[in-house]
């Protein structure tokens, strides 16, 4: 018993007649009647009382009734399995970082799931480092973060720049410049993330590159959870202008000048990913044509 017996034997039914079937299921008559014939073999019982017009006896009636169920799902499932394999349904796991994750991902995230509603998008939301090791391990699909160290298997797609400023009291001191210059840092305390971080890394190389300049530093962890600690005096902080929409009061924000503190954020992932034609490709073309418009030129 397979599938397309159970499919001949529901449109005998249908039309009354072995010839019909056979014309609609594009079968030569002969084969409708073997699969009929080997079916009733099986299971040892007669299903259709062949004549003028076929009818169904009562064990047959009783197999279609059941038999129809295992065709519909057979059907579905022949669906989803053709939709799994163009990218139309699936579960795509993202990593994240901020302030992507909070900022522009629920909007894009949206938008994608009106195009292509039958996929899920799971979220990780943590540091690059994190992202990039999951990657590697297969636990995430794909990310959104800044690029892997020179050597790494994963690829890079360049996206946009994440733009930093100065967060700092409106009472600092230097609040009343227009732009603060990298050597009037010096002596400041800096509100840092963690020292795995990369836009840490690339921060510290700066402020030596710059003068070796000495700053106290003050280790938060997280970028988000810059704001309250500057409001409350702790220090100063770079941080991703995105996130400073709707900026607190007491606080403002201002450019460093002549040096290169924006980091580069791009997708990453292994290269199989966008190569296909899986849910993960879909989202990577997707997210690659939505966020390359942001800030590379800008």
């Amino acid at each position: 018993m397979d599938f397309k017996t159970l499919k001949s034997f529901q449109t005998i039914a249908k039309h009354g007649s072995f010839a019909l079937a056979a014309e609609e299921l594009n079968y030569a008559q002969s084969t409708v009647t073997m699969q009929i014939q080997k079916l009733e073999s099986e299971l040892g019982i007669l299903l259709i009382e062949r004549g003028k017009k076929c009818s169904l006896t009562a064990a047959g009636r009783l197999f279609l009734e059941q038999s129809l169920l295992i065709i519909e799902r057979m059907e579905q499932l022949q669906t989803n399995i053709a939709d799994l394999q163009n990218g139309e349904v699936g579960t795509i796991r993202v990593g994240l970082t901020e302030p992507t994750a909070s900022y522009r991902f629920p909007k894009l995230l949206q938008k994608f799931s009106r195009q292509y509603p039958k996929i899920r998008v799971a979220l990780e939301i943590a540091g690059t480092p994190v992202l990039l090791a999951a990657l590697s391990k297969g636990t995430v699909d794909l990310a959104i973060c800044s690029s892997p160290n020179v050597g790494s298997e994963l690829y890079f797609q360049p996206l946009f720049q994440e733009k930093f400023v100065v967060l700092l009291p409106e009472d600092h001191p230097l609040a009343q410049y227009d732009a603060i210059q990298p050597e009037q840092l010096n002596g400041q305390t800096l509100l840092v993330t963690s020292e795995s971080c990369p836009y840490r890394k690339k921060l510290e190389m700066t402020l030596r590159e710059t003068g070796n300049i000495a700053v106290e530093t003050m280790e938060i962890g997280s970028m988000t959870a810059m704001k309250p600690y500057v409001q409350e005096g702790f220090g100063i902080a770079l941080v991703p202008e995105l996130a400073l929409e709707g900026i607190s009061p007491g606080l403002t924000t201002r450019k460093l000048d002549g040096a290169s503190i924006d980091m580069l954020m791009g997708l990453v992932c292994n290269t199989s990913t966008f190569t296909s034609s899986s849910a993960s490709a879909k989202l990577f073309h997707f997210l690659k044509e939505e966020l390359t418009d942001l800030s590379l030129s800008a």
